[in-house]
């Protein structure tokens, strides 16, 4: 393939076919109350200036619409005619559950597009729809394809593996379902991923004896808007990304500007908190109170709540890896990343301190959910709030291509049981209650497949020598 594959500009190329794939998958209608409450949200911002999403198209959606061919709501699911019920009640009026930050800039931008001739929300709930799905998620999967081949290239992955690699985190797991509807999740997969790129960064800068002082606040701020897509995982991945600038800096101006930078989305968010619910803390679908709207569905399904009953929890803890809706029997190239990884991970190399704090991070957003949920994050594809864990995931897989090559047939072989999965998950879109079409037969043939792989494996390569490649980006590594 030649040098141009190591050139900046690739990147961009290759954020801009995925934008062009998530743009011609997105949906011109919500799918979910998810998504519906996101709209409705992003609906009143740019028609009413508030956050109360009372009398929006996406509450209350009127008949005539559905009528017409224009529904705000996948017209072949009559439960969603009546609207989403991911809705809080405050003080008498209904606001979205999802975190408020993000629909100002999506309402900004929606806006200015209304400017050029685009449809009001409420005249054209189709078009908005679509609009905001692209701006949201499809954003987020060009953010994330374009900074994880910069993450390979960093890693120095050869192009031939390195397309491969890419090809599967891009098309192999859950992401590209999560571009079909507007969702936070897709989002924050982009945001960690331009994360792990200017940790890279931040890393190669220290090695050199300098600071790479626009990284550190690109990473704090980008880290900060993240903590705003949800705020279970959100507040461990600041403290992630703090941990890994202490750690590779070893000084205390780096971890005050990342932090400095990454403040004014976390006072933001909690501020808008604070202005609709009057808590500056809690997150506010966390308070019981405002679920206990007439008809609420979550007053035995809210997440937030330590529940009495341990065993059932850590069972439950378990199937959010490995269950119907399992993490990484959805992503199988995953489930190589836990024993290879752990195998690079032990030994000091390049970037050992930045994917142990984001392997951290994984571990206690995993844990988390575990001890505070039951619900399996609701009807969707696999587990929504692990989406962002793609990223630490597959940098660790970069690691286990580049430096142990004898576990790259299990890599292949994991990542084509991946790509039918990831078809069916893209066909049922993420909004999907049940198991996703052939879930169980990919379950199956991955971990028969992936043992024969390991049994016929040439023993002589598990015990290669250590060697060196040479070249700038020099990585240890084993003699295939």
């Amino acid at each position: 393939m030649g040098r141009w594959a190591d050139h900046p500009a690739v990147a961009w190329v290759l954020a801009a076919v995925a934008f062009a794939i998530a743009t011609a998958g997105a949906r011109p209608f919500a799918s979910s109350w998810n998504d519906g409450s996101r709209l409705a949200s992003v609906e009143a911002l740019v028609e009413r200036n508030t956050f109360c999403i009372d009398g929006t198209t996406f509450l209350q959606p009127p008949a005539e619409l559905f009528d017409r061919g224009t529904p705000p709501y996948d017209p072949e699911s009559p439960l969603l005619r009546s609207g989403t019920l991911d809705k809080l009640l405050i003080d008498g009026r209904y606001y979205s559950d999802k975190p408020p930050l993000v629909s100002v800039p999506l309402a900004a931008a929606y806006r200015t597009l209304m400017a050029f001739g685009v449809p009001s929300p409420s005249t054209r709930p189709d078009v908005f729809a679509w609009v905001v799905t692209v701006l949201l998620s499809g954003t987020g999967y060009a953010v994330a394809v374009g900074c994880m081949w910069r993450v390979g290239t960093r890693v120095g992955l050869a192009p031939a593996w390195r397309v491969a690699w890419l090809a599967a985190f891009a098309l192999a797991t859950v992401a590209p379902a999560y571009t079909r509807s507007a969702n936070n999740h897709i989002t924050q997969l982009g945001a960690v991923a331009a994360v792990c790129a200017l940790l890279g960064r931040i890393a190669d800068a220290a090695a050199r004896g300098r600071t790479a002082w626009k990284s550190l606040v690109a990473a704090g701020f980008i880290a900060g808007f993240a903590y705003n897509l949800d705020f279970g995982v959100g507040p461990a991945l600041v403290a992630a990304v703090l941990a890994a600038v202490a750690f590779r800096t070893r000084r205390v101006l780096p971890v005050v500007v990342c932090a400095g930078a990454a403040l004014p989305c976390v006072v933001a968010g909690h501020a808008i908190n604070f202005a609709i619910g009057g808590d500056w803390l809690r997150p506010l679908n966390m308070h019981p109170e405002y679920l206990a709207w007439p008809g609420s569905p979550f007053d035995t399904t809210m997440t937030g709540i330590i529940r009495p009953r341990p065993f059932a929890q850590f069972t439950y803890t378990l199937d959010l890896l490995f269950g119907r809706k399992g993490f990484l029997t959805h992503n199988p190239e995953l489930l190589l990343a836990v024993p290879a990884g752990l195998l690079v991970l032990r030994r000091p190399g390049r970037d050992r301190v930045e994917l142990v704090a984001l392997s951290a991070w994984v571990v206690i957003g995993w844990l988390m959910y575990g001890v505070l949920s039951k619900n399996h994050s609701g009807g969707c594809v696999s587990v929504r709030w692990f989406v962002p864990f793609l990223a630490p995931g597959f940098w660790l897989l970069a690691k286990v291509i580049a430096e142990r090559p004898e576990f790259r047939r299990d890599f292949v072989a994991l990542a084509a049981w991946g790509l039918p999965l990831a078809a069916s998950a893209f066909a049922v879109g993420p909004w999907w209650g049940r198991n996703v079409p052939f879930y169980w037969w990919v379950f199956g043939g991955s971990l028969i497949t992936w043992g024969i792989v390991r049994y016929t494996a040439p023993r002589s390569s598990r015990n290669a020598p250590t060697i060196t490649l040479p070249g700038p980006s020099a990585s240890p590594a084993r003699a295939a």
